[in-house]
């Protein structure tokens, strides 16, 4: 009698596992998880690190120096004690150094170019307010939905992608502005889309000529510490950068400078702000102290890279940009190619944004490049995507490592098909430094 019970009891539950298989089967696959991979013996992709250092040629994140990095390998330490207030106004003081300003109230906040951005507009502007921004690439566009996003009223003033800012036609808006309704004008200094830059003393000289009061706020992410920028001297209102670019820094900070105008119309300014309230900082900084915990490494690693540059010297940072991309131009020259950017007035010394021959996918270039030769490369970014690669050069460079992404990007493309003769390239950029090299300072004695 019990053995039957028991039978039947489990041909029932034989009967309802069945049922449940059934509809367990009849799930799609990627919920029922019956073409989850099986178990494999090959490693993971991206698991195998080659040999040698991975050749870091993007317009940021950029190559970190070793000074600087050991300057960041630090413990956990406590911002709170007595010693933080000088060690952080220090620092405060040498960011000066990279927007050439002596005017200038400077702020470094805990985020990214982006964050600054939205500093340098939420701080001075008024919901509705009028701002002129050119737009001419993919950071130009974001910092304008920005804009428009916090409220603002913003006229854009549209330009070929490959060109900059035209400062004659800021001046003729601002001239028939005779309300003075524009409250501020926006430019991005670089362009790291198109391999840009804008010429930021024109953009002031033609606000000047049209005797207008706007505000001047500039995105010099990818250009401060690395070109020419000259803060007070251009009356800058408010410029910003940030830590991956041209400081050579791990991503983490956001650098702000305000001039005392920009600070006035802090005053009156109604966008809603917290975290990147000027205020805050503005209460906390002139004792050393700050309002929220700070990145102790990138304060460190801030203040070990601006050291370096003032040991080069400000002249000289912008003269080494400058020599390495006119060999990357040259490169470009060898190649039979051009760059995005054809007015010389325009082309960047933080990047090289290389055209590539019609029926040429770019991305195969960059694919190649890190696939093959553990290079990695600037992809073409919206509308120029698989159009153009990019190569930077800003930050922490000199002309040997240069070459190594100029040479895997010759590489690179030949992989990809483009009919360009091996060492074209890189040969012309090796002459053009060969050619203009000096000594590094304090190895005369070598040579003598």
């Amino acid at each position: 009698m019990l053995v039957d019970v028991g039978k039947r009891r489990l041909l029932a539950q034989l009967g309802r596992l069945a049922q449940f298989e059934r509809s367990f089967s009849a799930m799609p696959l990627e919920v029922s998880g019956q073409n989850d991979p099986q178990p494999s013996n090959q490693p993971a992709p991206f698991s195998y690190v080659p040999p040698g250092r991975n050749t870091l040629a993007v317009p940021g994140p950029v190559n970190i120096h070793d000074r600087v990095l050991r300057a960041m390998n630090v413990p956990g330490q406590n911002h709170r004690d007595p010693w933080f207030a000088e060690l952080y106004k220090s620092v405060l003081e040498d960011t000066k150094f990279i927007y050439q300003t002596k005017e200038g109230t400077p702020f470094i906040f805990p985020g990214t170019g982006t964050g600054g951005w939205e500093a340098a507009l939420t701080n001075t502007l008024s919901p509705g307010d009028k701002v002129v921004c050119f737009r001419y690439g993919v950071f130009s566009h974001l910092w304008i939905d920005m804009m428009q996003r916090l409220g603002l009223d913003v006229h854009i003033i549209d330009r070929p992608w490959g060109e900059g800012a035209d400062e004659n036609a800021l001046e003729d808006i601002l001239r028939k502005d005779t309300g003075k309704k524009i409250k501020a004008v926006a430019v991005v200094h670089n362009e790291t889309t198109t391999g840009v830059t804008s010429d930021i003393k024109g953009v002031r000289a033609a606000m000047d000529a049209a005797n207008h009061p706007a505000l001047l706020l500039v995105d010099g992410v990818s250009s401060i510490g690395a070109l020419d920028f000259q803060m007070d001297e251009w009356r800058v209102d408010v410029a910003v950068t940030g830590s991956q670019k041209a400081l050579s820094l791990p991503t983490g900070l956001a650098y702000v400078a305000a001039s005392k105008k920009a600070l006035e119309a802090h005053k009156t300014a109604k966008l809603k702000r917290c975290y990147y309230d000027f205020a805050d900082y503005l209460r906390t900084n002139p004792t050393g102290n700050v309002p929220y915990t700070p990145s102790m490494p990138l304060l460190y690693g801030t203040k070990e890279s601006i050291r370096m540059l003032k040991e080069e010297g400000f002249k000289n940072v912008v003269a080494r940009h400058h020599r390495l991309a006119e060999g990357a131009r040259e490169a470009v020259k060898g190649w039979g190619l051009q760059t995005l950017c054809k007015n010389p007035r325009w082309k960047s010394d933080s990047l090289t944004v290389v055209e590539v021959p019609a029926g040429i996918d770019s991305n195969k270039i960059v694919k190649n490049a890190y696939a093959k030769y553990d290079l990695s490369l600037g992809i073409g970014l919206a509308q120029i995507n698989g159009k153009v690669f990019r190569i930077g050069h800003l930050g922490n460079l000199n002309e040997l490592m240069l070459a190594s992404a100029i040479a895997g990007a010759e590489m690179a493309m030949l992989d990809a098909g483009v009919k360009i003769t091996p060492g074209s390239g890189i040969g012309r950029a090796l002459d053009y430094w060969q050619k203009t090299a000096k000594v590094i300072p304090t190895r005369e004695s070598m040579l003598n």
